[in-house]
This record gives structure tokens, sequence and C-alpha cells, in this order.
């Protein structure tokens, strides 16, 4: 019995690598690699390198567990290897859903054998983190510097031993904008001084900058910040020889002739060879902002990003370029997508909508999850149930299939399998006086949600597979089976938008109407991205 469940865990190993790698590969495996680099919503990302190896984060908002840390020897092949921010404080407004809330654009820095990240929450201030190693433990948050939107936070511990934070404004919060500024901090970076000094105002030719990053190099200060607006954007680098300038500015990254739009927000990193690259996002609706990757040159003691296909001076983003050279060639990875739930942990994949609670389920070592039906904030929707357990879009066209036991105890219990944004759409198995029935609902947001449902099918097995297929354009297409074999539609297409700042997700649900002292269960047996 022994040797059956070993070889199982073998083939479900198998089976998951195997899917992981089945919806989108950059690596090309010619030494070249194809734009985006991470196919999924991984906004404002953030690199650094540390030794033989390089680390990001990027921005959570109000998705639990936050600060996803993905690694790469290579810049090009990424996988999750952790969060940083494992409950987000301050807990009583985040055990509850806050959409477009939580972490903005964050970033990371090794600083005397730490790795830091300062990440910004618009509405109570800018917070730092610190851990021996990337995968954590990470320790607790530490507001840094208290306010009103401010955002974008980038830390400079200068040669002298000084140092300085970078960081811009929220309008909706400040209700200043368009604005960088730069202040001092205490050596230890715990303490930032609102000391701050205006470096640029963006209102004349910069509308929208924010997202600065703060480097030195050949005794420049370097302020890379992007400007024009998240979906139409391009990058601005602003030069100082003094660390509250003046500051000179030049664009070097843009749209031009390409289709990839708003290339800003992101990373210079350089490799141990010496080579410069770029990492940046590309905001492509409800896919999300998906991850790219441009060379540097440098030239004059600017950065040169990308190629000038159109000759204006200004660089343009590549589709497809050689690798970066790290003095090896490193095998193909990609981020988790696909779990089967045959490790006593949760993947790392998912998030909730808010801070986790204990009794919203748990990983077993029995080889299933078990998610368990509790009470949402409004009986008329799903908008704002806080656990939804749910994962990035991970390419433009993927199908998402998972297999469920539905265990349930009270009338009005329900689970299943949901596209989510700002409009949503679901397949909804619930109790209805002993009888268990199938349909399709969704929701549409227009400053309140209103929900539709189709009429219901009833299903004679509480086991059952549920299917959504994404086709290019995000639009979604349902279907269940009760042996795996054969499926059948049911509702009619859905087109998924993005949800408050982040892309559209895919995910499971277990949901009651009633609070009671034995609540349902749903066990998930697994949960496949496939082609």
């Amino acid at each position: 019995m022994k040797n059956i469940k070993i070889i199982f865990l073998l083939l479900s190993i198998f089976s998951l690598q195997k899917n992981q790698a089945q919806v989108w590969i950059p690596d090309n495996g010619d030494g070249t690699y194809t734009n985006p680099i991470i196919h999924a919503d991984y906004s404002d990302p953030d690199v650094v390198r540390v030794g033989d190896d390089f680390y990001m984060t990027a921005s959570s908002f109000n998705c639990i567990p936050g600060l996803p840390i993905l690694h790469s020897k290579d810049l090009v092949n990424w996988k999750i290897i952790g969060h940083a921010l494992i409950k987000q404080p301050p807990f009583e407004t985040y055990n509850k859903v806050q959409h477009g809330n939580g972490v903005w654009a964050p970033c990371i820095t090794f600083h005397n054998n730490e790795f830091y990240i300062y990440y910004p929450d618009p509405d109570f201030g800018i917070y730092m983190i610190k851990a021996k190693k990337a995968e954590g433990p990470w320790s607790e948050p530490l507001l840094v510097k208290a306010g009103l939107g401010l955002i974008d936070p980038s830390p400079l511990w200068d040669t002298d031993g000084k140092a300085y934070l970078v960081h811009a404004f929220a309008g909706s919060r400040a209700q200043i904008k368009s604005l960088v500024v730069v202040c001092t901090m205490n050596s230890e970076g715990t303490v930032v001084n609102n000391d701050e000094v205006m470096v640029l105002d963006g209102h004349e030719s910069e509308g929208t900058i924010e997202g600065p990053k703060f480097y030195k190099r050949n005794n420049y200060y370097y302020i890379f910040a992007p400007a024009g607006g998240v979906p139409t954007g391009w990058q601005t680098i602003l030069r100082s020889k003094n660390v509250f300038g003046p500051y000179e500015k030049k664009k070097v990254l843009e749209q031009g002739s390409t289709t990839i739009n708003g290339p800003h927000q992101g990373a210079w990193v350089t490799t141990q060879t010496g080579e410069d690259w770029f990492i940046h996002f590309q905001d492509k609706g409800a896919y999300g902002r998906v991850v790219h990757l441009q060379p540097i040159k440098w030239e004059n003691d600017w950065p040169v990003m990308g190629q000038d296909f159109d000759k204006n001076g200004i660089g343009e983003p590549v589709t497809t370029y050689k690798k970066p050279n790290v003095g090896k060639k490193y095998p193909i990875v990609t981020p988790a997508e696909s779990d089967e739930f045959n490790s006593p942990k949760l993947g790392l994949q998912w998030q909730w909508q808010a801070n986790k609670q204990i009794n919203w389920g748990f990983p077993t070592s029995l080889g299933y999850l078990n998610l368990y039906c509790q009470t949402s904030v409004s009986p008329k929707n799903i908008f704002n149930a806080p656990n939804l357990l749910l994962q990035k879009f991970p390419a433009e066209e993927f199908t998402a299939t998972t297999k469920l036991t539905f265990n349930t105890r009270l009338n009005g219990e329900s689970t299943g399998l949901i596209i989510m944004g700002l409009d949503y759409s679901y397949l909804c198995l619930k109790n209805n006086n002993g009888k268990l029935y199938l349909n399709q609902k969704t929701g549409t947001f227009n400053k309140t949600v209103s929900e539709s449902e189709i009429k219901p099918v009833l299903i004679a097995n509480n086991t059952i597979y549920l299917r959504v297929k994404i086709k290019k354009g995000g639009i979604c297409s349902f279907f269940y089976s009760l042996d795996d074999k054969n499926y059948e539609a049911i509702g009619s297409d859905f087109t998924s938008v993005e949800g408050k700042w982040i892309g559209a997700k895919v995910g499971l649900f277990a949901l009651s109407e009633k609070v009671t002292n034995d609540s349902g269960n749903v066990a998930v047996d697994w949960f496949r991205i496939t082609k």
C-alpha cells in the first residue's frame, strides 16, 4: 500500500510539473526568450540580485498572503518561493475585503546581508519588513513613515553611510500627485524622516509620474520613474550628482511602433557577468499587469532600454531576444499553477481576498484540500466574500478544471468554481432542500453589485468536475462532468474583466447562508491548469 501511494505521488508530481509548463513558457529553449517572461499579474515588479540568484516581489493589494517572492537564476525562468506578508496589518481593516487597497508598489533590496522590502499602504503609510533569507521568515511590518497617500518607496544606502528614501503620492488620498520627493532615513532604515525635498514636479511633461526606484552608478544618483499612466505611459530616468538634485530627465522606453503598451514601472538589475536589464509590466486588462524583460545599454551615463525600432532616440520593448548571460544554463521553470493537494501545505499560487481565518479550510495529508462553508458578508452576491481562494490568470488561453466532493450539512450551502474580477461569473453547486443543483451565476459591478443566475440543473452525485475554458480576450466558457470524461456546457460565455488594480482570477469557494456549529465542507481533490 505504501509503495502504491509513493507511485501515485510521483505520478501526481510529474503531472503537476507537466501542467505548469503547458500554458505559457517564455524560454524558447534556443538561447532566446519571448516576452512576457511571466504572463500573469505581478504588477509593479521589483527585482534584486544576490550572488547568482534573482528575487522578485510585486504588488499584492488585498490578496493574502501578500508580497509574493519569486526566484530565478536567469531572469527568464521564475518560480514562486514564498510570501513576505502572511497577514496584513492593521488586522481589523484587512480581515475584511478591501478591493484595491493594501500593498501597492513595493521595493526589494539587499543590505548588510539582509533582504529589505519597503511597501506602501496608501491609507496608512510606508512599511518595512526584512529577512535573512528571501524565503523567510520575514519580520513583522514596521510603519516607518505614517501618512495618507505615501506610495512607491525605494531606499538607497549611499557609499558614505547615509540613507535615503524616494517616494511618490497617490492623489486619491494625499490630494497631491505627479510629484517625486527624496527624504532621509536612519542608517537602520527603520525611521524615515519628514524632511522631503521635491526633485520633480511632473505636471508639465511627466503626468502621473510615480513608482520611483533609487540607484547610484558612476557617482550619479538615478531615479527610474514611470509617467503617463498605467496603460499608456513610458519610462523616465532622472539623474543628478547630488542626491537632492537638481535632476536632469530623459525618456528611455515607450510603446512606439510595438504592441506593448505602457512599458514602465520596474527594476534595473545587473547580472554577475555585467549585463544590465530592466524588468517592467504591461497592462493587459483582464490578464493583469504581465512582466517583461528588456536589455539595457549605457550611453553617456544614460540607460538605453529595449531597441530603438523607429529611430527616434527612445527605446521600445523587444518581443523575442537573447537570454541574459548569467554564466551558465538553467532548466525551464514556471510559477506554480496546478495543485494536486497531495502536500499538507497549500500551494504558493493561492491567495485569499482578506486575512485568512482558521475556519476557512485546511490542506490535509490525505490528498485533498478541505474548504468549509462560511457565511458571506452579503447573501445577495459573492463580491466581498473574504474566503474566496484564488490564483492569477497564467496565460491568454488556458483551461482550469477541478474535482470536488461536496459534503453539505445545511440547506443553502454552496461551493464551486469562479472567475473573479469587478464583474465575475461562477459555477455554483448548492444544497437546496437536501438536493444538489448546479447553475451559473454572474455578477456585474456598477457602484453596487447585481447578480443574475440561470435555471439550475439537478446533480445526482456529490462528486463533480467543474471546468472553465478561457480564450483570447478573456472569454470564459463553463462546463461540468460527473465522470471527468463527458463534459457538458452550462450557462453562457462570460467576458472576464480586471479587478480593482489587479487582473482577473480563477479559483474556489465554499459558502453558507446561515451560521451553524457544524459547517459543511468541500473536499477539493485537485485543481489543474492545462491548455
